[in-house]
């Protein structure tokens, strides 16, 4: 309906201006009685008037002669003009509601074509932590929601199986602890948890003596060479650390389409391939003097350059290959985004690497054409990508975009982007529930850091124990009679809830705090508190069947648009339309948070409908209702709203209990 009153306001514009305006403001008015839409395009227009003519322009003038225009637009009942030149659109609200009770139709895609998300990206050296939950979170809902805009998406999570990360590990196993490739098999129970205790040992292993940090060095020499004992030794580990982590990402509704591997990156020589391309097209430089001498370097903008005469941190030139012959990070991924957009004419191999609970394949890209399955989905090839990575990698993965662009100028590209945010941290509380042991000093932090490398950190798997725990002991309290496996299974889809809306209704640039209780609380601004509202919806539906009234012969369709018309009018029929108009602005919603890549206003909103539905469930009470058409229009104001929150609750991951 939105886009259908701007269309005839653009119209109209044109006509009696001869301006052309596409893309103008539109505002929700604070409170019903001052309409539906408001446009403060005559603000606009009076600036470009006056720019033209030279003459000062009356914005309410110019609206009054615009609203002249845009009777008789099918759905609106009025059209006002209000303060100083806003131009007010009130619904019918009675062919409104009629409307949007019947099919949904399907959101054209606004990005077009294959849509690559990168998250999560978890080194697969120990057991993922707080911290990589945010990425996997944020990730995850940006592709539920890609989804629910009609986007085409595929779904990676980028392996470094070569890294040092992977390297100190074996080291561990291989000096530390004298393992071979047998013992390491050998070892039962939570593998990724011995990797992480190994991996802090390790640092300290180094600390003690550092000339033991040549064999890091050696290690990874010989991960890269693709062959031998240490390679196959660092395989095994980083392929069943990586299992782990998918059985704990798939614990949070959480999987993937395709797992790509930088050893397959290495052997298929993709980054030759890349490096070629750059030079070709001048995108690098050979530096031959200074302290950048024997580095191929991507030259700065402008601004770049300004910014790092003013004590920046970071070089303005960015070296992509080392002096020495090795390819920096920043490298490394230029080359695999040209992949993902098909720019450079090789391709992996691809095996199934694991089988979530619902029968869905997550792939894993191979080197060895003897290991491919040639029943494989077609994956890259992309018309853009987006990428979750933390806020501290925005300076390289500006030169990546650079590197990209520089290469594949399609407009679609120049929408990619880097989607940041920023870390989480404990609450002290929180900390000391897990395990952590805090000083006097800790306990009057704000909130506690953490660090994989000293492993100081709170495992994902152990966060979700003790929220499940902590939610399993209010489900038992509340509901004695619910057998222990519905307990459990309420507990569970509880604690996912409390987790996910917790990591998402904050803005991707803020630090996060958590906090144990305040995730969990059922009041508040929180995922149990939405998952509540569901079934609070689905215990009135329950109470009607109990009661012999069939919800389906209440339909409202069956009352006549002018009493509809009524009911939705005075103080009372106000108060039901701002639900409904808030109920049916989730399309609106999914569309903002995917052009900002936030899913948070999502979140915000969920909140807000579920509030707005509890003041509804206490005001207005169904069952005792005695006027059949006033009952019909409750009913469907109460099925329309749980069909938007179980939508918005599945697009943040989350799925509502039958009991709390």
């Amino acid at each position: 309906m939105q886009e259908v009153v701007r269309e005839r306001l653009a119209t109209a514009i044109a006509k009696l201006f001869d301006i052309e305006i596409n893309d103008f403001a539109v505002e929700i008015p604070p409170r019903t009685e001052l309409g539906d839409l408001a446009f403060p395009v005559a603000f606009e227009l009076a600036k470009r008037l006056k720019a033209s003519t030279g003459q000062k322009q009356n914005p309410r003038e110019i609206a009054s002669r615009l609203a002249s225009e845009l009777s008789g637009i099918d759905g609106v009942a009025r059209v006002e003009i209000a303060g100083a030149g806003y131009i007010n659109f009130y619904y019918d609200r009675a062919a409104y509601l009629s409307n949007i009770t019947g099919s949904p139709s399907k959101p054209e895609p606004q990005l077009g074509g294959k849509i690559i998300v990168e998250h999560t990206s978890v080194n697969p050296n120990k057991a993922a932590h707080i911290g990589h939950l945010r990425n996997a979170v944020l990730g995850d809902t940006i592709v539920r929601l890609l989804h629910a805009a009609g986007e085409q998406v595929e779904t990676q999570n980028y392996i470094d199986n070569t890294g040092a990360q992977v390297a100190d590990v074996v080291v561990g196993f291989k000096y530390l602890e004298q393992k071979t490739l047998e013992d390491i098999k050998a070892i039962e129970g939570k593998f990724d948890y011995y990797c992480w205790d190994l991996y802090a040992r390790v640092g300290a292993f180094y600390e003690e003596d550092a000339s033991r940090l040549k064999h890091r060095a050696d290690t990874l020499h010989e991960l890269e060479s693709g062959e031998g004992e240490v390679y196959e030794m660092a395989e095994y580990i980083s392929m069943r650390v990586l299992h782990c982590h998918l059985e704990t990402m798939a614990r949070i509704n959480i999987k993937y389409d395709v797992m790509p591997r930088e050893s397959d990156v290495l052997h298929l020589h993709i980054w030759q391939r890349a490096f070629d391309l750059l030079k070709e097209r001048g995108a690098v430089e050979f530096e031959t003097e200074g302290k950048l001498a024997g580095c191929w370097v991507m030259r700065a903008a402008d601004e770049l350059v300004e910014k790092a005469d003013e004590a920046s941190e970071h070089e303005p030139d960015k070296v992509i290959v080392r002096s020495n012959g090795t390819v920096t990070y920043t490298g490394k991924d230029i080359a695999f985004h040209l992949w993902k957009l098909g720019q450079l004419d090789i391709n992996f191999y691809y095996k199934p690497f694991h089988t979530y609970g619902d029968g869905q394949l997550a792939w894993i890209t191979t080197s060895d054409e003897g290991e491919n399955d040639p029943a494989h989905p077609s994956f890259g090839n992309a018309s853009a990508y987006f990428n979750v990575i933390d806020i501290g990698q925005s300076y390289p993965q500006h030169y990546v975009k650079l590197g990209v662009m520089a290469i594949d100028h399609d407009e679609r590209v120049e929408r990619s982007a880097h989607v940041a945010y920023e870390k989480v941290v404990l609450s002290p509380a929180t900390a000391e529930q897990l395990g952590l042991r805090l000083s006097e000093e800790d306990r009057k932090r704000k909130g506690m850091s953490m660090s994989g490398r000293k492993g100081l950190g709170v495992k994902v798997d152990d966060l979700i124990d003790e929220l499940t725990s902590n939610a399993l002991a209010e489900v038992a309290n509340r509901h004695p009679d619910l057998s222990e496996e519905d307990r459990r299974d309420t507990a569970r889809k509880i604690a996912i809830g409390a987790l996910r809306y917790f990591l998402l209704k904050y803005t991707r640039t803020s630090i996060i705090f958590f906090d144990f209780k305040e995730a969990l609380a059922f009041d508040g601004e929180t995922g149990p508190y939405i998952q509540y509202s569901v079934v609070r919806a689905n215990s009135i539906f329950r109470k009607l069947s109990e009661a012999g009234i069939d919800p389906d012969k209440t339909a409202i369709s069956e009352v006549s648009r002018e009493r509809v018309a009524e009911l939705l009018s005075g103080q009372d029929g106000d108060d039901l339309w701002s639900l409904i108009y808030l109920a049916t602005r989730l399309d609106e919603v999914v569309r903002s948070a995917v052009a900002a890549l936030e899913p948070a206003p999502v979140a915000k909103w969920a909140f807000q409908l579920a509030q707005r539905f509890n003041l509804f469930y206490h005001h207005y009470h169904i069952l005792s209702e005695q006027d059949p058409a006033r009952r019909a229009l409750l009913v469907a104001i109460t099925a329309m709203v749980r069909s938007q929150l179980i939508a918005t609750l599945d697009l943040l991951g989350i799925t509502a209990p039958d009991r709390m």
